[in-house]
């Protein structure tokens, strides 16, 4: 990883718990950038462990829609992180059902059996990830402790535009004071605002893998905002759990299937974030494709250049923007980023090409769909709102082959 680094935590007179790491630097490699953390509000109720004669904080935690892929792959994130002790999780059809008994992947794990989110209590725990879907959300969190820390993984805080939502979701918006307190949560650009956060709601998988590479370049002036062009495919996961006749194996196997051509929902979530960016108006031309594959996501993204920028221009500023993030990572020179070089972890990877059409330039992006598309991101989120170091629990490697 470049770095080797060791988490401890001990315990202030005051109560709050003061995290530093020691790095083990290697002059061979690339220097990790590891920020160091306060928790400056810790429940009175907190659960402490030993840990080799440190105390070790736990937070408690809930997952709500604990049955869907999001939510398995938030358990399976959380079986080694230090810091989270899951306490509640909400599954409405399968309330009274292990978690292993759904998900035999996680037969092991020593977690409470799931509960419908009608009979869930909530004085056990401390931090939510609601993984519940796209409309379900808003009543339900509006209904939650106001003491609660929450990261949203649907849609319906994203878009801070109420009626942008309405049109694109079909629906009018439940609680609107929530989506003005929330803060849209793509960590390595809205870091500052994520950790006094109460509130993220979690960026779509295709806005992150997009937005990743396109906000600092926007913000540099480096590319044009006019005729960008996204070509985007993701792994089946990215479609839900849900039986779906569309999701089915001889409807997507041994071959490439198209949808949300032009009215994809994660247009508007994309559009603001790049607008925002720019300080004007972007519209821009996405076409998402499911591919066969269970997991993953390539977004292939065709720019114009700016006026006298090059394609190394596009390249340095990139470095620059992302060389002390963990896991963001551009490529050499030449490189191309392949989904299967991700699979299973937190990173996404990036290059940019110039294209054989002068001023132009293509930039492939990949993330894994449920994890920095997804969960992961979720976790690095959450680390940042309860004051440990956002890489915890998400360090490990890509699964490879």
């Amino acid at each position: 990883m470049g770095s080797l680094a060791f988490l401890h935590s001990i315990s202030s007179p005051h109560g709050c718990f003061i995290k530093y790491k020691d790095e083990v630097k290697n002059s061979a490699v690339k220097k990790l950038c590891v920020r160091a953390s306060v928790a400056t509000s810790v429940p009175h109720n907190l659960q402490v462990e030993e840990n080799k004669g440190n105390k070790l904080e736990k937070f408690r935690i809930g997952v709500l829609g604990a049955s869907g892929y999001t939510g398995s792959e938030i358990i399976r994130l959380l079986a080694n992180h230090p810091n989270y002790q899951i306490t509640l999780m909400t599954a409405d059809r399968k309330a009274g059902q292990s978690i292993g008994s759904v998900f035999p992947h996680l037969v092991k794990q020593d977690l409470p059996d799931m509960v419908a989110v009608k009979d869930a209590d909530f004085s056990n725990v401390d931090a939510v990830f609601c993984c519940l879907p796209h409309g379900t959300t808003q009543e339900i969190i509006k209904s939650l402790p106001s003491s609660l820390k929450i990261v949203d993984l649907s849609a319906d805080f994203r878009l801070r535009d109420a009626n942008e939502y309405e049109e694109w979701y079909g629906q009018p918006h439940k609680a609107l004071e929530l989506q003005k307190e929330a803060v849209y949560g793509l960590t390595e650009i809205s870091r500052p605002e994520i950790e006094s956060a109460r509130l993220v709601a979690n960026p779509g998988c295709y806005p992150t893998s997009i937005q990743l590479p396109l906000v600092p370049l926007i913000k540099a002036n480096l590319i044009r905002v006019e005729n960008i062009i996204i070509d985007a495919k993701s792994g089946v996961s990215g479609a839900g759990r849900g039986a779906k006749e569309a999701n089915l194996y001889t409807e997507i196997a041994e071959g490439m299937h198209s949808y949300g051509v032009t009215r994809h929902r994660h247009v508007p979530e994309i559009e603001q974030g790049l607008s925002e960016a720019a300080k004007s108006k972007v519209t821009v031309s996405f076409t998402p494709h499911l591919m066969p594959m269970s997991r993953g996501m390539q977004s292939t993204i065709y720019v114009e250049m700016a006026s006298g920028a090059s394609i190394e221009d596009l390249r340095q500023h990139l470095r620059h923007v992302y060389e002390n993030e963990e896991f963001v990572v551009l490529l050499e020179d030449g490189q191309v980023p392949h989904t299967r070089h991700v699979r299973g972890s937190n990173y996404c990877l990036m290059n940019a090409f110039a294209d054989r059409i002068p001023g132009r330039a293509i930039i492939i992006s990949v993330i894994d769909n449920l994890v920095k598309g997804a969960s992961g991101q979720a976790l690095q989120n959450l680390n940042l709102m309860m004051g440990i170091a956002e890489d915890t629990g998400l360090l490990s490697p890509p699964l490879f082959p």
